[in-house]
């Protein structure tokens, strides 16, 4: 599971719970947002500094196998 991972964490006192890109205060959503507006993960890393390249690589690649596990 993502969340409460080293990718993503949720915490009542962080955004008040929202899962978030761990040690950052960067909504998940917000790089979804991101992608679904046609911007690439650079242009999403260049406003968010404070998330590195390997978390957001690593989101994606778990959250591949959950939704393939699922499927499968």
């Amino acid at each position: 599971m993502l969340q409460n991972s080293q990718i993503i964490s949720a915490s009542p006192e962080i955004m008040g719970g929202t899962p978030v890109f761990s040690g950052t205060r960067v909504p998940v959503q917000t790089f979804l947002d991101y992608l679904k507006a046609g911007e690439s993960i650079n242009d999403f890393l260049d406003g968010f500094p404070t998330v590195t390249k390997q978390q957001v690589v690593s989101f994606l690649d778990e959250a591949g196998k959950q939704l393939a596990s699922t499927v499968a």
